[in-house]
């Protein structure tokens, strides 16, 4: 049974209303599954049950953020940043027996355009070569810490080309390709990869047609395999309206595996000057077995979201608010960490062991 018809089958018996198993025997999965350890908010707390109750349903985890600068342009050494704030953490997912996907934001995650936050505020940019070598060295303390089985060494690079100053952008390429550099010198080094914006590529979010990603596989050429970044209620209506070749075309024939690293559907509308779309749980739940199948077409190694959990928006700082709140419904839990919908296709899936 092919990897497609494997999932149409678990998906078209529908997803156990009564409780029962719909995977069909013998069924498996080529792909990992996980989320990130993002809260739902600022409470240790909850931020400790949240992990709880999706490291049971995942074999994978993601670290995706951007760089501590004020403290490495402080001079304070990567080991003695990341022991504090990441030693514990990788320790529990290790000891979950999860694999690791480092990815490290060159630039602002919520502003593709843009410098880095704390960059910006040091009136420091990555254009400096001394930043860059800061930028280096961070990356190559989480590797020989943590030893990642994944790596990704930029974002959504097709979006920050679009957005960014060229020199901004042209900093982050040659970061990357230096990184990658240190990296392939290393033992054991992780697979690494830098991740696309799939509505970006198919022109959804800039006003223009189909646009690819080859220039990312040209100014890129370390890749071992492709992230993805994709949120496509940004650019289509319903999940069932999505291409059937929306991640296949993306690889224009390459035989490349591909790895969602963040991205999903929004279980509520939003409604504001600058974003607006209408989404329902249900809708959200229709989505994870659409995106099963298109992933299920591809050589996919891995479906990674950041959010396992909803966003308690008022729980974030006021600043953060209006871009959090698109975001704030991705998860598979509440903020009350209560299933929705989504979350019994995830768990229907999940259950297949993986090949």
């Amino acid at each position: 049974m092919t990897r497609l018809a494997t999932v149409a089958a678990i998906l078209l018996t529908g997803c156990g209303s009564n409780g029962s198993d719909p995977n069909p025997p013998g069924a498996s999965r080529s792909f990992s599954m996980g989320f990130s350890g993002f809260p739902p908010r600022l409470d240790q707390t909850v931020a400790v049950q949240a992990l709880e109750a999706w490291t049971s349903r995942a074999d994978i985890a993601i670290v995706h953020e951007e760089l501590p600068w004020a403290e490495l342009l402080a001079g304070v050494p990567p080991d003695s940043i990341l022991r504090p704030t990441k030693d514990g953490l990788i320790q529990y997912y290790r000891a979950k027996g999860l694999e690791l996907v480092f990815v490290a934001d060159a630039n602002d995650g919520l502003s593709r355009g843009r410098e880095a936050p704390q960059l910006r505020s040091a009136g420091r940019s990555i254009t400096e070569l001394g930043v860059q070598r800061l930028y280096r060295d961070w990356i190559l303390a989480f590797v020989r810490r943590y030893h990642p089985e994944y790596l990704g060494l930029a974002a959504e690079t097709n979006l920050i080309r679009v957005a960014a100053p060229p020199a901004l952008y042209a900093a982050i390429v040659a970061v990357t390709n230096a990184a990658a550099a240190d990296l392939q010198a290393l033992v054991n080094p992780p697979r690494l990869f830098v991740s696309v914006q799939v509505e970006v590529a198919w022109g959804k979010l800039i006003g223009r047609p189909y646009q690819g990603v080859e220039q990312d596989f040209r100014d890129f050429p370390f890749i071992q395999l492709l992230g993805l970044s994709s949120y496509p209620y940004f650019g289509w209506n319903d999940p069932n309206d999505l291409p059937p070749d929306y991640y296949r075309r993306i690889l224009e024939g390459r035989n490349l595996g591909v790895m969602v690293v963040e991205g999903g559907w929004a279980s509520a509308s939003v409604a504001g000057p600058a974003t607006s779309f209408t989404s329902s749980p249900a809708k959200q739940a229709r989505y994870f077995g659409v995106q099963a199948r298109l992933l299920a077409d591809l050589p996919t190694v891995g479906w990674l979201s950041l959010a396992p959990t909803d966003i308690d928006v008022p729980f974030f700082p006021a600043e953060l608010q209006d871009a959090i709140r698109p975001f704030a419904s991705l998860g598979v839990l509440d903020v009350n960490l209560a299933p929705k919908p989504a979350l019994t296709v995830w768990d229907s899936l999940f259950r297949l062991p993986r090949r």
